[in-house]
C-alpha cells in the first residue's frame, strides 16, 4: 500500500483519520460498507490481470475484501511503526490460531507465556499438538533468560504482556532481542495496551495480535481479531488466512472502523476510572493485592513505566480472607457492573477468575480469590459507590 504521510501524525490523530483515503470514502467521511462476493472484471485480460497481485486496495474475489476491510486494516497498519499490514479475521482466537500457524509445523516448539489467555493455551495443547508441534511455557517475569529455554525446535514465542489475568507486564524488548539472536519468531497479545499504549513492533515483536473485539471496537458487539506485521512474515501471515479462507464481513469491518475513531479518547477514559477505582480498593480492608501494572505491586511494574505510554481499564484484585461462595456473593451484589467475559466495551464488567488452574511452569502464590474488572465509561464516582455496596454482602470465608 501507499505511504500515507502517518509518520508525522500523533497517535490520536491516526486513530481519526486513518484508512481514509478519498478513493474509498468519496463524498462522505467513512468508507461506505461495500458488501459483496462477486468482483467483476471488464474483461478476461483484466480478469487474468487480477491473478499478479495479492494487495489490499486490488478488487478480486470477496473472500479478500473490499474498501470497508482495506481501510480498517490500513489504518491499524499505521498505528504500529515499521509494519508492512494487516490481517482481519472474525475473532482474536482466530488471529492467535492463524498467526501460529503461519510460523510453525510438525516438529517444531513453541514457547508460551504461563500467563497465557485460556484459549491460546487450548489450542496450543491441543490443535498444536495434533500436528507434531511441542508447547513449553515459561514464567512471564523471565526476561532475557528466556535463552536458557531454547532448544534446536524453538521456533517462537507467543507473549501476552500483561496477563489478561495475573496482570504481569513482560520484559518484552528483553525476550524479542534474545528470541531474534536465535533465529526465534515473536508474537504478542497486546490486546490490553493495543498499538495506542504499546507500539509492538517498535519494541521489537516480529507479529502483534490484537483481539479487536476489544478496544477497537469498543461497543461490545462484534468479534474481530487484527494481525499486524513488518514485511519478514507479511506474505506467510497473508497467505495463511487466505489458505484458511480468514475473511470479516464488511459490516463488522464498518462497525470496527468507527469504534477505532474514538479509541484514543476512550483509553485515556478507560485509564482515569480504573486508576481511581484501583486506588480506591486498595485502602479497602476486604482487599488484599490489587494487580494492575500502573500500581508498584504488581509484577512488571517499572518495565510498565519503561514501556508502556499507559493503561488500560482491565485489571484483576484480591478478596482478602475470602472463599468461592463469597466472591460470588459480591459480585452478585453489583448493580452497574455486568457479570460476562471479554473486555474493552464501555460497559463495566465484573469475573471471577481462577488463574491457579491455568499455571505449569509456575506456581500461581494467591492468598484470595480473584475478582477481575472491566472499568467501562460510567462515571467512576458510580461504580465506586458500587463497589461499596457489594462490599456490604463480602464477609470473608465462611467457617
Amino acid at each position: 500500500m501507499a505511504d500515507n504521510g502517518s509518520g508525522s501524525k500523533k497517535p490520536a490523530t491516526q486513530v481519526v483519520t486513518g484508512g481514509r483515503r478519498k478513493i474509498w470514502t468519496g463524498a462522505v467521511v467513512n468508507p461506505p460498507v461495500w458488501r459483496g462476493s462477486t468482483h467483476l472484471y471488464d474483461d478476461v485480460a483484466h480478469l487474468r490481470d487480477g491473478l499478479k497481485s495479492n494487495d489490499d486496495g486490488r478488487f478480486f474475489y470477496g473472500r479478500r475484501g473490499s474498501p470497508t476491510q482495506w481501510s480498517l486494516a490500513e489504518a491499524l497498519t499505521e498505528m504500529e511503526p515499521g509494519a508492512a499490514g494487516t490481517m482481519l479475521y472474525p475473532s482474536g482466537v482466530a488471529a492467535i490460531s492463524c498467526s501460529l500457524l503461519a510460523v510453525l509445523q510438525p516438529g517444531d516448539e513453541i514457547l508460551l507465556t504461563d500467563s497465557s489467555y485460556d484459549p491460546s493455551r487450548s489450542f496450543a495443547d491441543a490443535f498444536l499438538k495434533r500436528m507434531g508441534i511441542t508447547a513449553r511455557y515459561y514464567d512471564p517475569m523471565i526476561g532475557a533468560d528466556i535463552t536458557d529455554l531454547f532448544g534446536p525446535d524453538t521456533k517462537a514465542i507467543l507473549m501476552e504482556s500483561p496477563g489478561s489475568l495475573t496482570f504481569e507486564v513482560q520484559d518484552v524488548p528483553a525476550i524479542c532481542k534474545a528470541a531474534r539472536a536465535a533465529g526465534i519468531v515473536t508474537l504478542l497479545d497486546n490486546t490490553w495496551a493495543t498499538s495506542r499504549f504499546f507500539p509492538a513492533l517498535e519494541h521489537g515483536v516480529d507479529i502483534a495480535i490484537t483481539a479487536a473485539t476489544k478496544y477497537i471496537v469498543g461497543h461490545s458487539d462484534v468479534m474481530m481479531g487484527a494481525v499486524t506485521t513488518h514485511s519478514k512474515y507479511w506474505t506467510r501471515l497473508r497467505r495463511t488466512a487466505q489458505q484458511l479462507g480468514q475473511v470479516v464481513s464488511p459490516d463488522d469491518a464498518y462497525l470496527a472502523a468507527r469504534g477505532l475513531r474514538t479509541l484514543d479518547v476512550r483509553l485515556r477514559q478507560h485509564e482515569a476510572s480504573a486508576l481511581k477505582i484501583a486506588h480506591w480498593l486498595k485502602d479497602r480492608p476486604e482487599v488484599g493485592l490489587v494487580l494492575h501494572p500502573a500500581l508498584p505491586d504488581c509484577p512488571g511494574h517499572e518495565i510498565w513505566k519503561r514501556d508502556f505510554s499507559g493503561a488500560s481499564g482491565l485489571f484483576s484484585f484480591e478478596l482478602s480472607d475470602g472463599d468461592d461462595r463469597s466472591r460470588a456473593a459480591f459480585i452478585d451484589a453489583l448493580s452497574l457492573f455486568g457479570i460476562g467475559y471479554s473486555w474493552g466495551g464501555f460497559e463495566s464488567l465484573a469475573l471471577p477468575v481462577d488463574p491457579a488452574k491455568h499455571r505449569t511452569a509456575t506456581e500461581w502464590a494467591g492468598k484470595g480469590p480473584l475478582v477481575r474488572l472491566n472499568i467501562g465509561l460510567e462515571d467512576p464516582d458510580d461504580l465506586i459507590a458500587d463497589l461499596a455496596k457489594a462490599f456490604e454482602h463480602y464477609h470473608g470465608a465462611k467457617p
